[in-house]
């Protein structure tokens, strides 16, 4: 969805609907400026894909995952 917007330093998608989403897949892959991200409130619960959603997310340093819900997914690379 985001992934590749080199320009993109903070992003809020506290607003974001995701609880019917099952793949999240290169979510953020290559956000290499993204520093800022919220997340907190994704609802995780339906995900099965999640491979390398933070890939190559250098300048991410702090990420809070821990309303995440991972039982369901398969991929987690």
């Amino acid at each position: 969805m985001f992934g590749s917007c080199k320009k993109i330093k903070n992003l809020d998608l506290s607003f974001f609907n995701t609880k019917k989403v099952t793949n999240m897949r290169f979510m953020f892959c290559d956000c290499e400026n993204l520093d800022k991200l919220n997340i907190f409130s994704f609802k995780t619960d339906n995900v099965i894909k999640m491979e390398c959603m933070f890939f190559t997310c250098k300048q991410l340093k702090n990420l809070d995952l821990s309303s995440f819900k991972t039982k369901n997914v398969i991929n987690m690379k």
